[in-house]
């Protein structure tokens, strides 16, 4: 489980080094570096993914498309190089990757595993020397992370099967929740995510886990004769026949991928969520904070960058209630950079879920808003 990541000169980052958790929280306002983090991480796992024994990175593959150099090194302190360095209790991975500024990958200048440093190097596997480093635990969870975009697939009315052997996760987009689903509609689930009104395999699993969501939800998924592709049908009642997704809450089928990537991860497996609020009320962001919760004390490394305040309420709520301990949550609000301020400042949970220090922009609009009306306030 990851337990550091430090950037240097990497957008907006001169440097920055993170302690993260088993669940790590990203806010703070747009354009504030949130993204950036998450996408040094999928920089690495596509590269691993995509390009087994490549000594580049790519920039542009089915993750991120980040263009060209100039558009990833920090422009204020960065020349032609960056850096990412990965880091659990027992291993590190460092990183240089450096070109010329319109290069849409870049050579991997520097490379060290736990402090052994090889430069320039000819053979890679996994972006790493294949003698030390590419079975390492850290490169196997790093190599098979998901990760799930704010920009997920509107409903379809067909959903393409794919092999299960070449696409094991929901896909960035969400695009491939369906066919995983359909395809390990029989394999368990972590023991701890088993909801006990039903059975404990993934299909069903997943419908449960949606009804908490959206109570009377049901959900069908048939592959059609002589096709590669699936329908999804959905339902809010038992009285009502199966729809198809478009003529439902479009919430569902955004929800849906972060359910499917969670009961089809493995314990020690890392997933990553944007905005996993999009299109929920607000006592369903509640919900999915404490569902991301319960996904972390399964064993699953959950990311989540959100501006939701409920999301971060539902997990303080988990650690209330015992579910998370206040040491296995982190929180990074980011800000603007500045002279004046650093970039991210790090509050801190107790075991009731409360927290140490509320820096300016925290998720104070609503006080901001309340006392204005109430005429303490100016505009």
């Amino acid at each position: 489980m990851l337990t550091r990541i430090k950037l240097s000169n990497l957008k907006c980052f001169e440097r920055l080094l993170l302690p993260v958790a088993p669940l790590t929280l990203f806010t703070g306002p747009n354009a504030s570096g949130k993204s950036s983090v998450l996408q040094a991480l999928v920089l690495i796992h596509q590269t691993m993914r995509e390009h087994e024994w490549s000594t580049r990175l790519a920039l542009n593959g089915a993750g991120v498309r980040l263009v060209a150099m100039l558009d990833v090194v920090d422009e204020i302190s960065g020349r032609d190089s960056f850096g990412i360095l990965l880091a659990d209790d027992k291993d590190s991975f460092e990183w240089t990757f450096g070109g010329e500024r319109r290069d849409m990958s870049m050579e991997v200048r520097r490379v060290s595993v736990n402090g052994k440093t090889t430069e320039a190097p000819t053979r890679l596997r996994y972006l790493l020397p294949p003698d030390g480093g590419a079975d390492l635990p850290l490169a196997r969870q790093i190599h098979g992370l998901s990760y799930i975009t704010a920009e997920r697939a509107p409903p379809q009315d067909t959903y393409t099967l794919e092999d299960p052997h070449n696409v094991a996760t929901v896909g960035p987009k969400g695009e491939h929740a369906v066919s995983v689903l359909h395809w390990g509609r029989d394999e368990p689930v972590i023991e701890s995510l088993i909801l006990p009104d039903a059975p404990p395999n993934r299909f069903k699993q997943v419908e449960e886990h949606m009804r908490k969501f959206f109570p009377g939800y049901r959900m069908e998924v048939q592959q059609p004769q002589r096709s590669n592709a699936v329908t999804l049908g959905i339902r809010m009642s038992d009285d009502t026949e199966f729809h198809r997704p478009a003529h439902t809450g479009f919430g569902l089928t955004q929800s849906l991928p972060i359910v499917v990537a969670a009961l089809s991860a493995s314990e020690g497996d890392i997933i990553l969520i944007e905005n996993p609020e999009v299109h929920l009320h607000p006592a369903g962001q509640a919900l999915m904070g404490r569902f991301l919760a319960d996904v972390a004390h399964a064993g699953v490394q959950v990311f989540v960058e959100t501006h939701s305040d409920h999301v971060l309420n539902g997990i303080r709520r988990s650690v209330k209630d015992g579910k998370l301990s206040a040491g296995q949550v982190a929180i990074h609000f980011f800000q603007a950079r500045s002279a004046g301020q650093p970039q991210v400042a790090s509050p801190m949970l107790d075991d009731s879920g409360n927290i140490d220090s509320w820096p300016e922009g925290f998720f104070d609009q609503f006080d901001i808003d309340a006392n204005y009306f109430a005429g303490w306030g100016e505009d």
